[in-house]
């Protein structure tokens, strides 16, 4: 399969109008439910909009509406709670270009920031402090062809990269990948089964009988509240 991509637009930088207000779907406390900090309290900040359509998706909720919100605003709600890690989500995070200054601000005032983005758009903008966990899709997702892979030279320890599984071709795709540009070597990589589509104790028994240098994941908060928004 050729490892091109279709280009993605590059967030555009500075301190327009646009970028002082993002477009929000949602603030929450909740659980951290997949990657490194699984299990901890956080706040996520959801952004709204999202150009890719995963089948899979479980937050199509945050295509449309939304309410616009000042960077001021957005970080007196994230410091309402008494946490410091926070992870900027969506729909696709990097669709609003002024992402990239909430992220920094919130560096800059001690918070630990993660953010999740599909992998479609170019993450050599984002400040180098945020931990960012990149989402690879699979032929599963019906994205595949949105990847960036200049994405994965980009990466370093501090990063993640996830790929969610729908069957047994999406878990050789993903196996092949990772040993062939050694992206493990790289930064932390994650195997999680589709929820309700791939058997998550198959795929624990792919990676075992493969020896994977992977972290299985699974969706903790479905497990604990289903799709219920904001959990």
């Amino acid at each position: 399969m050729s490892e091109t991509a279709t280009p993605a637009r590059r967030p555009r930088q500075g301190r327009s109008r646009r970028s002082t207000q993002l477009r929000i779907t949602e603030i929450f406390h909740s659980l951290q439910g997949e990657a490194r900090s699984v299990g901890r309290p956080t706040v996520f900040v959801r952004l709204t909009g999202c150009p890719l359509r995963c089948v899979y998706c479980d937050t199509a909720y945050a295509f449309h509406g939304g309410k616009l919100m000042a960077l001021d605003e957005i970080i007196r709600r994230v410091g309402t709670r008494r946490t410091r890690l926070v992870t900027v989500t969506g729909g696709e995070p990097l669709a609003q270009p002024g992402c990239l200054e909430l992220m920094r601000r919130l560096c800059d005032a001690g918070y630990a920031v993660s953010l999740e983005t599909s992998g479609a758009m170019d993450i050599s903008v984002v400040d180098r402090r945020v931990s960012r966990v990149v989402d690879i899709k699979t032929p599963g997702s019906g994205e595949v062809r949105r990847n960036l892979y200049a994405n994965l030279g980009q990466l370093t320890p501090h990063d993640q990269v996830k790929f969610v599984l729908c069957d047994r071709r999406d878990y050789e795709w993903a196996r092949d990948l990772v040993g062939r540009t050694g992206l493990a070597d790289r930064c932390e990589v994650l195997f999680s089964p589709s929820h309700g589509v791939l058997d998550a104790a198959m795929l624990a028994d792919w990676i075992l009988g493969d020896a994977l240098p992977v972290r299985f994941q699974i969706q903790l908060h479905k497990y604990l509240w289903g799709d219920v928004p904001g959990r």
